[in-house]
Protein backbone atom coordinates (compact mmCIF):
# COMPACT_ATOMS: atom_id res chain seq x y z
CA UNK A 1 0.00 0.00 0.00
CA UNK A 2 1.32 3.42 -0.93
CA UNK A 3 1.09 6.56 1.19
CA UNK A 4 -2.02 8.74 1.23
CA UNK A 5 -2.87 10.75 -1.87
CA UNK A 6 -4.02 14.41 -1.74
CA UNK A 7 -7.75 13.62 -1.82
CA UNK A 8 -10.42 14.56 0.72
CA UNK A 9 -13.35 12.12 0.71
CA UNK A 10 -16.71 13.55 1.81
CA UNK A 11 -19.39 11.15 3.09
CA UNK A 12 -22.76 12.70 4.07
CA UNK A 13 -24.88 10.66 6.48
CA UNK A 14 -28.21 10.90 8.28
CA UNK A 15 -28.76 8.35 11.08
CA UNK A 16 -27.52 5.29 9.19
CA UNK A 17 -24.58 4.15 11.30
CA UNK A 18 -24.62 0.56 10.02
CA UNK A 19 -24.31 1.47 6.36
CA UNK A 20 -21.87 4.28 7.21
CA UNK A 21 -19.66 1.77 9.02
CA UNK A 22 -19.72 -0.52 5.97
CA UNK A 23 -18.84 2.41 3.67
CA UNK A 24 -15.95 3.61 5.82
CA UNK A 25 -14.54 0.13 6.34
CA UNK A 26 -14.49 -0.46 2.58
CA UNK A 27 -12.93 2.95 1.93
CA UNK A 28 -10.22 2.44 4.55
CA UNK A 29 -9.43 -1.05 3.27
CA UNK A 30 -8.52 0.25 -0.18
CA UNK A 31 -5.22 -0.21 -1.96
CA UNK A 32 -4.51 3.54 -1.70
CA UNK A 33 -5.62 5.84 1.11
CA UNK A 34 -7.01 9.37 0.88
CA UNK A 35 -5.44 12.04 3.08
CA UNK A 36 -8.66 12.57 5.04
CA UNK A 37 -12.27 11.47 5.27
CA UNK A 38 -14.97 13.94 6.29
CA UNK A 39 -18.20 12.45 7.64
CA UNK A 40 -20.89 15.14 7.43
CA UNK A 41 -23.45 14.09 10.02
CA UNK A 42 -26.92 15.63 9.69
CA UNK A 43 -28.53 13.12 12.04
CA UNK A 44 -26.60 13.70 15.23
CA UNK A 45 -27.12 10.23 16.71
CA UNK A 46 -24.55 8.91 19.16
CA UNK A 47 -23.95 5.70 17.22
CA UNK A 48 -22.62 7.62 14.21
CA UNK A 49 -20.05 9.24 16.48
CA UNK A 50 -19.01 5.83 17.77
CA UNK A 51 -18.57 4.55 14.22
CA UNK A 52 -16.23 7.44 13.42
CA UNK A 53 -14.32 6.98 16.69
CA UNK A 54 -13.81 3.30 15.92
CA UNK A 55 -12.36 4.15 12.50
CA UNK A 56 -9.95 6.64 14.03
CA UNK A 57 -8.85 4.06 16.59
CA UNK A 58 -8.06 1.43 13.97
CA UNK A 59 -6.80 3.39 10.94
CA UNK A 60 -4.11 6.01 10.34
CA UNK A 61 -6.23 8.11 7.98
CA UNK A 62 -8.01 10.89 9.92
CA UNK A 63 -11.80 10.52 9.81
CA UNK A 64 -13.36 13.82 10.84
CA UNK A 65 -16.87 13.84 12.29
CA UNK A 66 -18.56 17.13 11.36
CA UNK A 67 -22.11 17.62 12.59
CA UNK A 68 -24.53 20.09 11.07
CA UNK A 69 -28.00 21.35 11.88
CA UNK A 70 -28.61 22.05 8.21
CA UNK A 71 -30.42 19.46 6.14
CA UNK A 72 -30.04 18.20 2.62
CA UNK A 73 -27.47 16.25 0.64
CA UNK A 74 -26.23 19.32 -1.23
CA UNK A 75 -25.77 21.27 2.00
CA UNK A 76 -23.77 18.35 3.43
CA UNK A 77 -21.53 18.17 0.38
CA UNK A 78 -20.98 21.92 0.44
CA UNK A 79 -19.99 21.78 4.11
CA UNK A 80 -17.55 18.99 3.27
CA UNK A 81 -16.13 21.12 0.47
CA UNK A 82 -15.68 24.05 2.85
CA UNK A 83 -13.81 21.90 5.38
CA UNK A 84 -11.72 19.86 2.93
CA UNK A 85 -8.00 20.58 3.04
CA UNK A 86 -6.85 18.68 -0.06
CA UNK A 87 -6.76 19.91 -3.69
CA UNK A 88 -9.13 17.14 -4.80
CA UNK A 89 -12.50 16.38 -3.20
CA UNK A 90 -14.28 13.08 -3.76
CA UNK A 91 -17.89 12.35 -2.86
CA UNK A 92 -19.69 9.15 -2.01
CA UNK A 93 -22.78 8.32 0.06
CA UNK A 94 -23.26 6.33 3.24
CA UNK A 95 -25.24 3.64 1.37
CA UNK A 96 -22.39 3.11 -1.11
CA UNK A 97 -19.45 0.72 -0.84
CA UNK A 98 -16.27 1.90 -2.62
CA UNK A 99 -14.24 -0.73 -4.43
CA UNK A 100 -10.70 -1.45 -3.16
CA UNK A 101 -9.17 0.48 -6.09
CA UNK A 102 -11.58 3.46 -5.90
CA UNK A 103 -9.14 6.01 -4.47
CA UNK A 104 -6.28 4.67 -6.58
CA UNK A 105 -8.33 5.08 -9.77
CA UNK A 106 -9.32 8.64 -8.83
CA UNK A 107 -5.75 9.60 -8.01
CA UNK A 108 -4.41 8.12 -11.23
CA UNK A 109 -6.95 9.98 -13.39
CA UNK A 110 -6.72 13.33 -11.60
CA UNK A 111 -2.92 13.45 -11.65
CA UNK A 112 -2.44 12.35 -15.27
CA UNK A 113 -0.96 14.77 -17.79
CA UNK A 114 -4.39 15.14 -19.42
CA UNK A 115 -6.26 15.34 -16.11
CA UNK A 116 -9.78 16.80 -16.32
CA UNK A 117 -11.46 19.04 -13.76
CA UNK A 118 -13.58 16.18 -12.47
CA UNK A 119 -14.41 12.52 -13.01
CA UNK A 120 -17.46 10.32 -12.48
CA UNK A 121 -17.41 6.56 -12.31
CA UNK A 122 -19.40 3.34 -12.37
CA UNK A 123 -22.15 2.59 -9.85
CA UNK A 124 -22.94 -1.12 -9.57
CA UNK A 125 -25.46 -2.99 -7.37
CA UNK A 126 -24.22 -4.10 -3.96
CA UNK A 127 -24.46 -7.74 -2.94
CA UNK A 128 -26.52 -10.55 -4.42
CA UNK A 129 -30.09 -10.05 -5.65
CA UNK A 130 -32.81 -10.76 -3.10
CA UNK A 131 -36.58 -11.06 -3.50
CA UNK A 132 -38.38 -7.73 -3.80
CA UNK A 133 -35.18 -5.69 -3.98
CA UNK A 134 -34.20 -3.36 -6.79
CA UNK A 135 -31.23 -1.31 -7.90
CA UNK A 136 -31.09 2.47 -8.26
CA UNK A 137 -28.66 5.11 -9.54
CA UNK A 138 -26.66 2.62 -11.58
CA UNK A 139 -23.93 3.69 -14.01
CA UNK A 140 -22.91 0.58 -15.94
CA UNK A 141 -20.85 1.87 -18.86
CA UNK A 142 -17.39 0.37 -19.32
CA UNK A 143 -16.28 2.97 -21.88
CA UNK A 144 -14.10 5.93 -20.79
CA UNK A 145 -15.32 9.30 -22.04
CA UNK A 146 -14.43 12.99 -21.92
CA UNK A 147 -17.08 15.71 -21.85
CA UNK A 148 -16.89 19.35 -22.87
CA UNK A 149 -19.45 22.05 -23.53
CA UNK A 150 -22.80 20.78 -24.79
CA UNK A 151 -22.79 17.30 -23.26
CA UNK A 152 -25.71 15.55 -21.59
CA UNK A 153 -24.81 16.03 -17.93
CA UNK A 154 -26.12 12.72 -16.62
CA UNK A 155 -23.59 10.84 -18.76
CA UNK A 156 -20.72 12.05 -16.55
CA UNK A 157 -21.94 10.00 -13.58
CA UNK A 158 -23.76 10.38 -10.30
CA UNK A 159 -22.92 12.40 -7.20
CA UNK A 160 -22.25 9.28 -5.13
CA UNK A 161 -19.15 8.52 -7.19
CA UNK A 162 -17.43 11.70 -8.25
CA UNK A 163 -14.18 13.58 -7.71
CA UNK A 164 -13.55 17.23 -8.56
CA UNK A 165 -10.78 19.76 -8.23
CA UNK A 166 -11.63 21.63 -5.05
CA UNK A 167 -10.83 25.04 -6.49
CA UNK A 168 -12.96 24.37 -9.59
CA UNK A 169 -15.93 23.36 -7.46
CA UNK A 170 -15.53 26.34 -5.14
CA UNK A 171 -15.36 28.76 -8.06
CA UNK A 172 -18.55 27.24 -9.45
CA UNK A 173 -20.35 27.86 -6.15
CA UNK A 174 -20.64 24.25 -5.01
CA UNK A 175 -23.87 22.29 -5.13
CA UNK A 176 -27.21 24.07 -5.44
CA UNK A 177 -28.81 23.50 -2.04
CA UNK A 178 -32.33 23.71 -3.43
CA UNK A 179 -31.69 20.37 -5.14
CA UNK A 180 -30.83 16.90 -3.86
CA UNK A 181 -32.24 14.57 -1.23
CA UNK A 182 -33.66 16.44 1.75
CA UNK A 183 -34.22 19.67 -0.25
CA UNK A 184 -37.34 20.93 -2.07
CA UNK A 185 -35.85 19.86 -5.41
CA UNK A 186 -35.57 16.24 -4.18
CA UNK A 187 -32.80 15.16 -6.61
CA UNK A 188 -30.88 16.32 -9.67
CA UNK A 189 -28.13 18.15 -7.78
CA UNK A 190 -25.40 16.23 -9.59
CA UNK A 191 -26.94 16.83 -13.03
CA UNK A 192 -27.29 20.56 -12.34
CA UNK A 193 -23.71 20.84 -11.06
CA UNK A 194 -22.26 18.99 -14.03
CA UNK A 195 -24.20 21.19 -16.46
CA UNK A 196 -22.98 24.32 -14.68
CA UNK A 197 -19.37 23.12 -14.73
CA UNK A 198 -19.47 22.20 -18.42
CA UNK A 199 -21.12 25.52 -19.25
CA UNK A 200 -18.27 27.35 -17.46
CA UNK A 201 -15.66 25.60 -19.60
CA UNK A 202 -14.67 22.74 -17.29
CA UNK A 203 -13.56 19.43 -18.78
CA UNK A 204 -15.10 16.37 -17.13
CA UNK A 205 -14.62 12.65 -17.67
CA UNK A 206 -16.11 9.25 -16.99
CA UNK A 207 -13.70 6.55 -15.83
CA UNK A 208 -15.07 2.99 -15.48
CA UNK A 209 -12.15 2.09 -13.19
CA UNK A 210 -13.77 4.25 -10.49
CA UNK A 211 -16.33 1.87 -8.97
CA UNK A 212 -18.69 2.06 -6.03
CA UNK A 213 -21.51 -0.34 -5.19
CA UNK A 214 -24.94 1.00 -4.21
CA UNK A 215 -27.49 -0.61 -1.89
CA UNK A 216 -30.53 -2.35 -3.27
CA UNK A 217 -33.90 -1.03 -2.12
CA UNK A 218 -37.42 -2.32 -1.57
CA UNK A 219 -40.34 -1.68 -3.93
CA UNK A 220 -41.79 1.31 -2.07
CA UNK A 221 -38.51 3.17 -1.97
CA UNK A 222 -37.84 2.27 -5.58
CA UNK A 223 -41.04 3.96 -6.75
CA UNK A 224 -40.60 6.99 -4.50
CA UNK A 225 -37.01 7.43 -5.62
CA UNK A 226 -37.86 7.15 -9.30
CA UNK A 227 -40.41 9.94 -8.92
CA UNK A 228 -37.88 12.02 -6.96
CA UNK A 229 -35.26 11.52 -9.68
CA UNK A 230 -37.77 12.65 -12.29
CA UNK A 231 -38.76 15.64 -10.17
CA UNK A 232 -35.13 16.69 -9.75
CA UNK A 233 -34.54 16.41 -13.49
CA UNK A 234 -37.56 18.64 -14.12
CA UNK A 235 -36.43 21.21 -11.56
CA UNK A 236 -32.98 21.34 -13.15
CA UNK A 237 -34.53 21.96 -16.57
CA UNK A 238 -37.02 24.51 -15.30
CA UNK A 239 -34.46 26.59 -13.43
CA UNK A 240 -32.03 26.66 -16.36
CA UNK A 241 -34.16 26.81 -19.50
CA UNK A 242 -34.57 30.61 -19.44
CA UNK A 243 -30.81 31.06 -19.02
CA UNK A 244 -29.76 28.31 -21.43
CA UNK A 245 -32.37 27.16 -23.97
CA UNK A 246 -30.17 24.15 -24.83
CA UNK A 247 -31.48 22.57 -21.62
CA UNK A 248 -34.93 22.19 -23.22
CA UNK A 249 -33.40 19.83 -25.76
CA UNK A 250 -31.59 17.92 -23.03
CA UNK A 251 -34.86 17.42 -21.15
CA UNK A 252 -36.55 16.29 -24.36
CA UNK A 253 -33.77 13.73 -24.82
CA UNK A 254 -34.29 12.47 -21.25
CA UNK A 255 -38.07 12.23 -21.77
CA UNK A 256 -37.49 10.33 -25.01
CA UNK A 257 -35.37 7.83 -23.10
CA UNK A 258 -38.20 7.38 -20.60
CA UNK A 259 -40.62 6.85 -23.49
CA UNK A 260 -38.40 4.16 -24.96
CA UNK A 261 -38.22 2.44 -21.57
CA UNK A 262 -42.02 2.64 -21.25
CA UNK A 263 -42.49 1.08 -24.69
CA UNK A 264 -40.15 -1.72 -23.73
CA UNK A 265 -42.16 -2.30 -20.55
CA UNK A 266 -45.39 -2.52 -22.56
CA UNK A 267 -43.81 -4.95 -24.99
CA UNK A 268 -42.72 -7.23 -22.16
CA UNK A 269 -45.95 -6.75 -20.17
CA UNK A 270 -43.89 -5.37 -17.28
CA UNK A 271 -46.55 -3.40 -15.41
CA UNK A 272 -44.20 -2.56 -12.56
CA UNK A 273 -41.63 -1.00 -14.87
CA UNK A 274 -44.33 0.89 -16.75
CA UNK A 275 -45.66 2.33 -13.48
CA UNK A 276 -42.11 3.30 -12.55
CA UNK A 277 -41.61 5.17 -15.82
CA UNK A 278 -44.93 6.97 -15.45
CA UNK A 279 -43.87 8.15 -12.00
CA UNK A 280 -40.56 9.42 -13.36
CA UNK A 281 -42.22 11.37 -16.18
CA UNK A 282 -44.95 12.71 -13.88
CA UNK A 283 -42.27 13.79 -11.44
CA UNK A 284 -40.36 15.56 -14.21
CA UNK A 285 -43.44 17.51 -15.27
CA UNK A 286 -44.13 18.57 -11.68
CA UNK A 287 -40.46 19.44 -11.20
CA UNK A 288 -40.41 21.51 -14.38
CA UNK A 289 -43.26 23.64 -13.06
CA UNK A 290 -41.45 24.14 -9.77
CA UNK A 291 -38.14 24.92 -11.45
CA UNK A 292 -39.70 27.57 -13.66
CA UNK A 293 -40.66 29.48 -10.51
CA UNK A 294 -37.08 29.67 -9.26
CA UNK A 295 -35.47 33.04 -9.95
CA UNK A 296 -31.84 32.09 -10.42
CA UNK A 297 -29.87 28.98 -11.33
CA UNK A 298 -27.83 28.74 -8.11
CA UNK A 299 -28.18 28.85 -4.37
CA UNK A 300 -24.98 27.31 -3.03
CA UNK A 301 -21.75 28.28 -1.29
CA UNK A 302 -19.80 31.49 -1.90
CA UNK A 303 -17.27 31.82 -4.69
CA UNK A 304 -13.72 30.65 -4.10
CA UNK A 305 -12.42 34.12 -3.27
CA UNK A 306 -14.57 34.17 -0.13
CA UNK A 307 -14.31 30.49 0.83
CA UNK A 308 -11.30 29.33 2.87
CA UNK A 309 -9.81 25.97 2.01
CA UNK A 310 -10.08 24.59 5.54
CA UNK A 311 -11.30 25.28 9.04
CA UNK A 312 -14.52 26.85 10.25
CA UNK A 313 -16.04 29.84 8.51
CA UNK A 314 -17.92 32.75 10.08
CA UNK A 315 -21.54 31.76 10.56
CA UNK A 316 -20.87 28.10 9.70
CA UNK A 317 -22.96 25.81 11.87
CA UNK A 318 -20.80 22.74 11.29
CA UNK A 319 -19.18 21.35 14.43
CA UNK A 320 -16.03 19.31 14.03
CA UNK A 321 -15.71 17.08 17.08
CA UNK A 322 -11.95 16.85 16.54
CA UNK A 323 -11.63 20.62 16.72
CA UNK A 324 -13.52 21.11 19.99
Amino acid sequence: MTGPVPISVVVPTVARPQTLHRCLQALLAGTVMPSEVLVIDQGGDAETGRVVDACNNTHDVPVRHITSRRRGLSAARNLGLLRATMPYVAFTDDDCVPSPAWVAAMSRRMTASDAPDGVGGRVLPYGDPAPDTFTLSLRLSTSPAVFRGRSLPWKVGSGGNMILRADTLRRAGGYDERLGAGAPGAAGEDVELVHRLLRSGAVLAFDPAMVVHHDRVGPDRRLATRRSYGFGMGVFAGMWVRHDPWVAGALARWLLNQGVASARAVRHADRWRLHEQRLAVGGAIAGLRYGLRLRSPLTGISAASSVPSSGPTPGDDGIDRQEL
